[in-house]
């Protein structure tokens, strides 16, 4: 389940809305189980997009290792 303010990129291209696999948005708003508001933004932070987009449709971007791994062992 993803959370608000989650990191997410696209899994898969929507050309009719101008969007394509790989692009990084922000979740804004859980609208139903599995369906999100997701807000894309440019470097500068102005939104060129925001839609409502599945659970399937994202992957979740993650900064830091989880707390139950270690990358140094």
């Amino acid at each position: 389940m993803l959370e608000l303010f989650d990191v997410v990129a696209l899994t898969e291209d929507l050309p009719e809305r101008h969007l394509q696999r790989g692009q990084v948005g922000t979740v804004v708003e859980r609208l139903a189980p599995d369906v999100y508001e997701v807000e894309f933004s440019d470097d500068e932070g102005q939104t060129y997009a925001m839609f409502a987009l599945r659970a399937k449709q994202l992957l979740a971007l993650h900064y830091a290792p989880s707390e139950s791994r270690s990358v140094l062992a």
